[in-house]
């Protein structure tokens, strides 16, 4: 089965809801790390798209 590919604004939003849990300890020791590991996914992916998405806009401006 396929990845579903959340959208920028979603994975920002997962990851400021992972860092809001943690501030309010709201996460067991037991799941800080498993957290941890998927908010730097979700923050690794969006800014892969921002450097994508910073190429593109670059392209389009040298093209004028």
């Amino acid at each position: 089965m396929a990845k579903k590919e959340i959208s920028y604004e979603e994975a920002m939003a997962r990851v400021e809801e992972i860092v809001g849990r943690i501030q309010r300890e709201e996460v067991s020791v037991g799941e800080l790390a498993a957290e941890v590991e998927r908010a730097t996914k979700l923050i690794a992916e969006c800014r892969a798209r921002l450097l994508k998405t910073e190429a593109e806009v670059d392209k389009i401006l040298e093209e004028r």
